[in-house]
């Protein structure tokens, strides 16, 4: 009985650092959902399809996800940007690249 309690501690734990992630996500102004653009680790614009489900390609951390980068082929965190904050260029560029998911 004394080794589930430390189980439901972690779980709850997760529980409610997914909530706090959506939470902040939403107040950045993070809460859109279908095609945005996103940008990995390693500076890559793309666009993908981003959804409040589970899904089995792509880990949801709140505002950040690991997921794979189409550009650079690589397993990376992501992030959504606001396209208000993009130039004209980099909107294209990220038009240029989709991710399957």
């Amino acid at each position: 009985m004394s080794s589930v309690v430390p189980i439901i501690i972690v779980v709850i734990a997760a529980l409610l650092a997914f909530a706090a992630g959506a939470v902040l996500a939403r107040r950045r102004g993070y809460h859109q959902v279908g095609e945005v653009v996103a940008r990995c680790d390693r500076g890559h614009l793309f666009t993908t399809h981003w959804n409040r489900k589970l899904s089995s390609r792509e880990l949801s951390l709140g505002w950040t996800r690991l997921q794979r980068c189409p550009v650079g082929d690589h397993w990376s965190f992501v992030r959504r940007v606001q396209t208000s904050a993009l130039t004209p260029e980099e909107k294209r560029i990220a038009g240029q690249y989709r991710d399957g998911v």
